[in-house]
């Protein structure tokens, strides 16, 4: 078979290629012609076509992504922003801390366990590319009914993938979500999310700057496994027969990765490298052109000195490979033998493959034979921008007119203690810890909040006790109600779970996972949760510092809920002042801090106890939200409150259960004057937080609030050993704990 060389290519114009088949359109096909003037090779095909798919290059999303930069907020603490491998913001005291949150959700259906566990490792890596040493990392999951026979086949290997690959790199899981919904049968959303810590010193860019310069791959060998990975295989609509795309699946080696991050880390400390990017998504085609497309030059790969575990791999698929554990460095000349004296120290394998230049072209040769000539960015930024068209929904109005509120309610104290159990007990609501527990979240000592807590917290300098908060929330009810609000819903209960532990939120990170973009429905939904969420950010002065879009998240014409997931990181001064959810001591008294609606629209009752989705979701407030964070955290700060719980699905009486029960601790509740307990307990109102008060702070804590304008209504008492609404019924400790630890194991063994 004749090599398809750059010569060849142009001596062969017509030469038939098989451009559809790696998911390119037509019309983008012709415009790679005309950006070459020739066909292009089979290896210029296949970068483009990885490069160009939805999941690298945006193509579909772009055009509202923008907005995260246009509307900005001014933020002093962000260093680096959209653009790079993840986001970076100045914690104080000289650290800086980069998280970013992305993607694995095809893979993860196909393959559980792996494409869990590469997900993980690969948010790893992009943390590490910045110069940060991975400190944490947190999994918001979404998986169908809990009943259905295909969650059980998913679920646990995902929760494995996740525990297996974070424990053995000694990386704490501090937190995630977990939620059932039966939109998701078919397409889990496995999303990761990385924190790492550096001084400002330390970040690195991916950029091949400097002529000479030389380009060395390190990490493990290139193989067959995960060719077209997330690039293409996220980037199209599963059909209804299922999963039938394991090889594009990538396999992990966290051992291999270990050695990796440990290894980076001294290169870093020895400062050896201009610019660094690890090998993700489009493995080397991606590497390659970013790199080069940030710099100042071109660059010179010699193809053939890629080492392979696989000798059969032709040009093209080396090129798309997507292995794991792969990283891509430019070294200057003379510190090139000390690069490879520290890989050979870790076990790492490296390799020269190239060389930055001073033109300006992407060069690929294999065995001498020139097979790829391009201009980097038209490969790496310069993609196919698509603005789809989209349109409100016919069904919108029909679902938003169907209200919550003429749902049957329970009509008396024991109808009410009964829904109570059952929406403790439903699978969204009950205690995760049978897959928590397959988590280390303490390993490295510094886990100072995990799960269940509302947020994961992380201590990052012993001296001060400086630490890093992080949330993470979504919820596609919500956003299915209301794509603008359910996006700021999003947003203010990760804000709002930042601030009740204390810490004050600068920055986000954010997954947009929706169906496929050529529906117009789909798309109206996403411009919409993207313009709420960009408002929102706005308004309550957190920038958008990176993230990630996921779409074709659907099963023939049946897409998911839209789930945004927004990460919120905040810094506290002082661990040793967090706020915990747990009452944790008898006579400390409970505070309702915000205003209580009828609002249960998309609400956990809604669900639970009629199976129902209809009306509009809460109302947000995002002033409102961020009076509320700066009171929890001031409280926090200046000792006022012993314990903080945000309020959101469940409401008030889910998030007293679950602070009794983190503290081994009942407590007394008193539905004020006026107010239906029904409403009191289930109404999921933004804005809200219940608060535990020593009663030696009470006077300073009402008069803060009074003082700020924030409502603080004194709902009960710590006590005893049931969770007891006055004048409506008693719940034993004994039998909510049974109801809420009882159900994952149940469902899953």
């Amino acid at each position: 078979m004749t090599l398809d060389t750059v010569k060849h290519a142009a001596e062969t114009p017509d030469a038939p290629q098989p451009w559809a088949e790696l998911g390119l359109k037509q019309d983008e096909y012709e415009r790679i012609r005309a950006i070459l003037g020739r066909r292009p090779t089979g290896a210029e095909l296949a970068m483009y076509s990885v490069m160009w798919s939805e999941h690298c290059s945006y193509k579909s999303s772009k055009v509202h992504l923008r907005q995260f930069g246009e509307k900005a907020p001014a933020n002093d603490a962000l260093l680096v922003g959209i653009g790079e491998n993840a986001g970076v913001v100045d914690a104080g005291q000289g650290y800086a801390v980069t998280f970013k949150v992305e993607s694995h959700n095809h893979p993860s259906y196909i393959e559980p366990y792996q494409g869990a566990a590469t997900g993980v490792g690969g948010i790893v890596r992009d943390i590490l590319a910045m110069g940060a040493r991975p400190v944490a990392v947190m999994d918001p999951l979404r998986f169908g009914a809990a009943d259905h026979p295909d969650t059980k086949r998913v679920l646990p290997g995902v929760v494995s993938g996740i525990g297996g690959y974070g424990n053995c790199l000694g990386l704490p899981n501090i937190g995630g979500e977990v939620v059932f919904d039966p939109c998701y049968q078919g397409n889990p959303l496995v999303n990761a999310l990385c924190v790492g810590v550096m001084k400002h010193e330390d970040i690195h860019l991916a950029k091949a700057s400097g002529a000479g310069n030389k380009v060395i791959l390190y990490g493990a060998r290139t193989g067959g496994d995960g060719i077209g990975g997330v690039s293409v295989l996220a980037s199209e609509t599963f059909d209804s027969t299922g999963p039938a795309k394991r090889p594009a699946v990538q396999v992990g080696d966290p051992f291999q990765e270990k050695l990796l991050i440990e290894c980076t880390l001294e290169v870093f400390r020895e400062n050896l490298v201009t610019g660094i990017q690890d090998l993700g998504g489009a493995g080397l085609s991606c590497a390659t052109s970013e790199l080069a497309s940030a710099g100042s030059g071109g660059m010179r790969v010699e193809l053939d000195t890629v080492p392979l575990r696989d000798a059969s791999l032709s040009p093209e698929e080396i090129l798309m490979s997507e292995s794991q554990e792969r990283m891509c460095a430019i070294v200057e000349p003379g510190k090139v033998d000390r690069f490879l004296e520290i890989c050979e120290k870790w076990d790492v394998i490296a390799t020269v493959i190239g060389e930055v230049t001073d033109g300006e072209r992407l060069e690929i040769f294999w065995h001498g034979e020139q097979i790829v000539d391009v201009p980097p960015r038209t490969v790496a930024h310069e993609g196919p921008v698509y603005e789809r068209p989209y349109a409100r929904p016919e069904w919108q109005d029909a679902l938003q007119a169907d209200d919550a509120a003429k749902l049957p309610r329970p009509a008396t104290g024991e109808e009410l203690r009964e829904q109570v159990l059952k929406v403790v007990a439903s699978p969204n609501q009950a205690s995760k810890s049978w897959i928590t527990g397959q988590y280390d979240r303490f390993v490295q000592g510094n886990t100072v909040l995990a799960q269940p807590e509302d947020s994961g917290m992380v201590r990052i300098d012993e001296e001060t006790g400086l630490g890093v908060a992080v949330a993470t929330d979504g919820n596609g009810r919500y956003t299915k109600l209301d794509p603008y609000a359910g996006a700021q819903l999003a947003l203010a209960e990760s804000y709002r779970n930042v601030a009740a532990t204390g810490a004050r939120p600068l920055a986000i990170s954010n997954c947009l996972n929706f169906g496929s973009p050529e529906d117009p429905g789909v798309m109206w939904q996403f411009a919409e949760a993207t313009r709420g969420l960009a408002d929102g950010c706005l308004a309550l002065g957190t920038p958008v510092t990176g993230g990630n879009v996921s779409l074709y998240n659907q099963t023939g014409d049946t897409a998911i809920h839209p789930t945004p997931v927004v990460a919120v990181l905040g810094v506290i001064d002082d661990v040793n002042r967090r706020t915990p959810m747990a009452f944790a001591e008898e006579g400390q008294l409970l505070y309702l801090l915000g205003d209580t609606r009828e609002e249960l629209g998309g609400s956990a009752w809604s669900q639970v106890i009629h199976d129902h989705l209809g009306g509009l979701p809460p109302a947000v407030d995002l002033d409102r939200e961020k009076l509320l964070g700066e009171i929890l955290i001031s409280a926090s700060r200046d000792g006022m409150i012993d314990a903080a719980h945000d309020l959101s699905d469940g409401g008030l009486i889910q998030a007293v259960v679950e602070s009794c029960l983190r503290g081994g601790n009942g407590a007394r509740l008193v539905v004020p004057d006026g107010t239906d307990p029904f409403v009191f307990l289930f109404s999921e109102s933004a804005g809200r937080a219940v608060v535990a008060v020593p009663r030696s702070e009470e006077l300073r804590f009402t008069d803060m609030c009074g003082a700020r304008g924030l409502p603080a209504t004194r709902v009960g008492v710590v006590d005893g050993e049931s969770v007891e609404v006055q004048g409506q019924f008693s719940l034993p400790l004994e039998e909510l704990r049974a109801a809420y630890e009882a159900t994952l194991p149940a469902l899953f063994g």
